[in-house]
């Protein structure tokens, strides 16, 4: 017969159960086999809150990983904006460089001393505006519109130094350089034959000279005849454009050929005294549209 003795602080003496006694024995079955049930359902219970804890555990991850992902791609975004904002912003420096260059040497060339064209100087700014952030989408409007206002002033610049480009070649057209270092001898207009005593039309005016001193372009332009002309021996014709056209005559050697490009201040020839002379002299002549006109008001007009 098998016994069962319990041992505890609870009871003051250990209690000792027959397992014989059929009362006991049912007691004691129940009692295990709940114990059993007890263990096996709380078994249940830990391995179903596992699995819910670890169901929540892998949406946290897939969640915190979309998180992860928006965020990178946010990034992305976030540089991608900011990488054109950069470029946008370097085209821009570019172009007002450009345009700074531009407008110095406009300045310096058409010789403007107002402080509107001081393109090296930055112009003061103030006021007392609230501050904000500014949009991404906004900033990229608004260097849209300052590429618009740079494209404009360009334009306008580019206007501007055609013309003044077209000014100083009608400039450089009219005849205005001295032929010779030589002074005046013989004037514009009317004056005594040096041959015949009698009152003559004199076309031009002669310069002192050497044989074989430099004869000079009054002005730049095309030569259109290089020989022999009667009463000018040796002449040189040039066509400086817009109606203009200078002569020098009596030379005694020719340095340029028909269809030569000279600019203004080139040896054209060498002073003599060939054709109608009396000695070696630079005889001048300017003509507008064909007609002699005086070269001095065009001398006077450089000296003064």
């Amino acid at each position: 017969m098998m016994n069962v003795i319990i041992v505890s602080r609870f009871f003051r003496a250990p209690k000792k159960f027959s397992l014989g006694n059929p009362k006991v024995a049912a007691i004691i079955g129940g009692s295990c086999i709940g114990l059993l049930a007890i263990a096996f359902g709380t078994g249940f219970a830990l391995r179903g809150a596992n699995g819910a804890a670890e169901s929540q555990i892998a949406k946290l991850k897939q969640d915190l990983s979309k998180q992860q992902s928006e965020l990178a791609a946010a990034r992305e975004d976030a540089q991608r904006e900011i990488n054109a904002v950069a470029a946008r912003v370097g085209e821009l420096q570019a172009q007002a460089n450009r345009l700074n260059a531009l407008g110095q040497r406009l300045t310096r060339d058409g010789k403007l001393s107002d402080g509107e064209f001081n393109f090296g100087k930055v112009p003061g700014m103030g006021g007392n505006e609230s501050v904000e952030d500014v949009p991404a989408g906004d900033l990229l409007k608004s260097l849209d519109e300052l590429q618009t206002k740079f494209d404009e002033s360009g334009n306008q610049l580019s206007v501007l130094e055609s013309m003044m480009y077209n000014q100083q070649l009608q400039l450089a057209a009219i005849p205005s350089g001295r032929p010779s270092k030589g002074y005046i001898t013989s004037g514009f207009g009317r004056r005594s034959d040096p041959f015949r005593g009698g009152l003559a039309h004199h076309l031009g005016i002669d310069f002192d000279a050497n044989t074989g001193d430099p004869v000079l372009a009054a002005a730049g332009g095309v030569v259109s005849f290089a020989g022999v002309k009667s009463g000018y021996g040796n002449v040189v014709e040039v066509d400086h454009g817009n109606g203009y056209s200078t002569l020098y005559g009596h030379n005694s050697r020719l340095v340029v050929r028909a269809g030569d490009i000279v600019r203004s201040g080139q040896q054209l020839a060498k002073a003599g005294s060939t054709g109608r002379s009396t000695g070696p002299h630079v005889h001048f002549e300017v003509h507008v549209n064909g007609r002699p006109v005086n070269p001095r008001k065009f001398l006077d007009k450089v000296s003064g």
